[in-house]
């Protein structure tokens, strides 16, 4: 049983009624009542704080059966907007979301500078630009949380090592903190670790022990146990591209020799390819008319590519017994009966797993996993579900008009 002063039992209340609300899309006070085991009298209270707040409106459904009509709450998803950023390399996405993490604007970004100071000031010219294009609502630009590919500090939320740019103890939270000029709250938090939670709240809601595996500039994993991320001792939890596969294999940019992320990402297969067919690079476009064709190098060396994909996934299985494994590769998406080849290399006795699946999400998932944790903090809710159930309300016509100056 929960103890605690009026306040404490009152907020944990609130967070109850609008997490259901959140998951339901639009639901009755009577509902309410009977999922969440509060009685009446809680419910009407928190109901018109809430309205008051203007985080929640009422809709009265039509329906053909004799007596009242029922009075429908939903979010207020226009009050108030979230940013998620993506910084990648060489590109940084944005996506503005409503409060019921439907994105109203998207940006990308290429960027010609690996110079983190001119990074961060085009990061903070973008924020400044969304704040002011959210001012007509009521709660604004509420909050922005960044995916940083890399390993970030999880008491500070400091940047530990980004490897494609070669980033060093950067403090970027801070710094946008210092350069931004209003008050805002700013997280950083690692892409994988992102992604992995966008999965479960958008897709995989009952799947409490996720595994999500990123294979795209390298390997990177984000961990859900008991339904929490697992982040590690000092947040750099995940780092899985860096398991030993072969101990005498090539040298890592780690130091060490033969990491998984040398023989089963993404950029490896497309340099094996070019070497084989004799070509300066690979394309994306030109590896999905190569699959199209059934090329047959393209097929043996995928052949491989899942080989060594499936002997770092079994270590991975035997480590964590995940309920849920979810793939975010576009390569694995191009690839005929990926899935069936995978399982067919996991032959241990040993390896228990649920069900392994290719992401809904792609390139997406950091961003949208961002645009969540925000919502989640700004609402103070314990777990949140988006459901794609037709409860919920349509997105109709708050479009964010963004401005380039």
């Amino acid at each position: 049983m929960v103890t605690g002063d009026g306040a404490y039992i009152k907020k944990i209340n609130r967070s109850l009624i609008l997490k259901t609300i959140i998951e339901h899309g639009m639901i009755s006070r009577a509902e309410l009542a009977k999922i969440t085991g509060l009685n009446k009298a809680t419910i009407s209270i928190q109901v018109a704080a809430l309205l008051e707040e203007d985080l929640i409106y009422e809709t009265q459904q039509e329906h053909n059966a004799v007596g009242r009509r029922p009075i429908m709450l939903s979010i207020k998803r226009d009050v108030g907007y979230v940013l998620g950023i993506d910084l990648d390399y060489k590109e940084i996405q944005y996506t503005l979301s409503d409060l019921l993490g439907y994105p109203v604007h998207h940006e990308k970004i290429f960027l010609d500078s690996e110079d983190y100071e001119e990074i961060v000031l085009l990061l903070v010219e973008h924020i400044q630009k969304y704040h002011k294009n959210c001012s007509h609502s009521r709660y604004g630009l509420i909050s922005t949380v960044i995916g940083i590919h890399g390993t970030v500090n999880k008491e500070e939320e400091d940047i530990f090592f980004i490897p494609r740019y070669k980033w060093h103890s950067k403090s970027l939270k801070s710094d946008l903190k210092e350069k931004v000029n209003f008050d805002l709250n700013i997280h950083i938090e690692n892409n994988a670790n992102l992604s992995s939670y966008a999965e479960k709240v958008y897709h995989y809601h009952k799947s409490d022990n996720l595994l999500n595996i990123i294979l795209s500039s390298g390997i990177g994993a984000g961990i859900m146990v008991d339904g929490h991320i697992h982040k590690g001792y000092h947040g750099y939890a995940g780092e899985m591209g860096h398991m030993i596969i072969s101990p005498e294999g090539a040298l890592c940019k780690c130091g060490n020799h033969g990491c998984w992320e040398l023989y089963a990402a993404e950029p490896r297969l497309y340099e094996q390819l070019a070497q084989r067919l004799d070509k300066p690079v690979i394309t994306q476009n030109e590896f999905y008319n190569l699959v199209n064709e059934k090329h047959p190098i393209v097929y043996e060396e995928m052949e491989i590519f899942i080989k060594y994909l499936s002997i770092g996934l079994n270590n991975i299985i035997n480590l964590y017994n995940p309920e849920t494994i979810v793939l975010n590769s576009e390569v694995l998406q191009a690839y005929p009966n990926v899935i069936e080849k995978i399982k067919g290399n996991l032959v241990s006795s040993v390896s228990q797993y649920g069900e392994i699946v290719l992401s809904k999400l792609g390139k997406d998932a950091c961003i949208m996993g961002a645009c969540a944790i925000a919502i989640q903090n700004f609402f103070e809710v314990p777990e949140l579900i988006f459901s794609d159930s037709e409860k919920h309300i349509p997105f109709t016509n708050h479009k964010i008009e963004i401005l380039n100056n």
